[in-house]
């Protein structure tokens, strides 16, 4: 089988929460499949990981993504259009080519399309008569609503535009796939909930156990580490909620705590705080995290605005480390790992579970982060039915199936005209 995956961001190195889950079905789609990659770039930097793809047997071809022109181009759909701004701000007039270059000589026998923000790629005339497979992840036009259902005007505005745009290209996409997915139960009703009619099937994040698990004795110090990237927003609010509503009350009982967040890009509002209390620790990007998870007593995931599963929590939990997160957190992780974390909805809360884990003993610590049961959360277990939803998806129905129906959807090229997509769906 051929399959042809579409992705936002290269799927390497899987060091950040939208590389990590397409990393995984890349590798475990290329098991039993050949696999050709079509990605936007952001940087440089990304441009030159390909090469660790090639070494999976996967080809790549690479379009660069320009903020600045894609933030002029984002404007302009602002204020005069309806087309959403992510697809918007993940646009490069290099993906014909680039799509052009993959399927050269090479027809795929399915488009597998990873985040509607890259979708508008993948709807061209070149690809129309290709079963699509489209990896929701989390529904984003459910992220915009409830961004804008917490910010003042005038950015309420423009995410409660964000979420209506969204939400009606994301139901036509799905009509327009064989095969939705999503990462839990949560978001397979939210996507049910624009779209009642579609076929969406759930397929969990995993964690790569024996990469994070340590047998190193558990640190003895009062370190809390908050992991991710730190020029996206709910992290952003996140860090800042609890660097200045939780910090001080956890200070005021463990003087001898440390907080660090540690993760790429962080902005002037998180390097500030390190700036301000210098029992804060801002380290921007870092090489390999399982150091820092290591080297620390508790972890934390002080999110307001989290969709999907958190990454973050079963690296954690892996690295064998208990960890505090909000009821938004919580709601999206699997419950294997629930015996790792206790939750918290407001600050004295919060405050009140990190100082009643710092003043455990470190085996004591390390004891209720082991009584989370992963052995099922590895990645081959958790994408182990892929396979048959892909074969499905790629081949003829069986005898007695429904017959296919016809679903079409909108959206703009990557040259900005209007692309129209048929696909036979089941």
């Amino acid at each position: 089988m051929k399959v042809l995956v579409f992705t936002h961001r290269l799927p390497y190195a899987p060091n950040r929460g939208d590389r990590i889950r397409s990393f995984h079905l890349i590798r475990e789609l290329a098991r039993e499949a050949e696999v050709r990659v079509v990605s936007l770039v952001h940087d440089r930097d990304e441009a030159g990981q390909t090469a660790a793809l090639d070494g999976m047997g996967v080809k790549v071809w690479t379009a660069r993504n320009s903020r600045a022109r894609n933030t002029v181009r984002a404007l302009g759909a602002l204020l005069l259009t309806e087309t959403p701004l992510t697809h918007a701000l993940l646009d490069s007039p290099e993906m014909d080519r680039a799509i052009a270059g993959a399927t050269h000589h090479w027809r795929p026998d399915l488009v597998f399309v990873y985040c509607s923000g890259i979708a508008p790629a993948a709807l061209t005339s070149r690809l129309a008569d290709v079963p699509m497979i489209v990896d929701f992840v989390d529904v984003d036009s459910a992220k915009w609503a409830a961004l804008a259902a917490t910010s003042a005007p005038p950015r309420s505005w423009v995410f409660a535009r964000e979420a209506r745009c969204l939400a009606k290209f994301e139901a036509g996409l799905a009509r327009a796939s064989s095969l939705s997915l999503v990462v839990n139960e949560r978001e397979r009703e939210a996507l049910l909930r624009l779209c009642p009619e579609i076929r969406a099937v759930a397929i969990p994040n995993g964690v790569d156990i024996d990469t994070f698990r340590t047998c190193r004795e558990p640190a003895g110090n009062c370190d809390v580490i908050f992991s991710g990237v730190f020029d996206y927003a709910p992290n952003v609010e996140g860090a800042v909620w609890l660097a200045r509503e939780v910090w001080p009350r956890v200070r005021a009982e463990v003087p001898s705590a440390r907080l660090r967040l540690v993760g790429a890009r962080p902005n002037r509002a998180v390097r500030r705080l390190a700036a301000v209390d210098g029992s804060i620790t801002v380290t921007g990007s870092v090489p390999d995290m399982r150091p820092h998870l290591w080297q620390s007593a508790v972890a934390v995931a002080p999110l307001f605005m989290a969709r999907g599963v958190q990454n973050k929590v079963l690296e954690a939990v892996a690295a064998r480390l208990p960890v505090v997160v909000t009821p938004a957190a919580w709601d999206g992780l699997p419950p294997e790992v629930l015996p790792a974390c206790r939750c918290a909805g407001d600050a004295e809360s919060f405050a009140r579970e990190v100082i009643a884990l710092l003043s455990l003993t470190p085996d004591a610590r390390r004891r209720m982060a082991d009584c989370a049961q992963l052995a099922g959360l590895r990645w081959a277990e958790r994408l182990a039915p892929l396979h048959g939803l892909v074969r499905r998806a790629a081949g003829p129905l069986s005898g007695g199936a429904p017959a296919r129906q016809t679903a079409t959807c909108e959206s703009r090229s990557q040259r900005g005209s209007t692309a129209r997509l048929s696909v036979q769906s089941h």
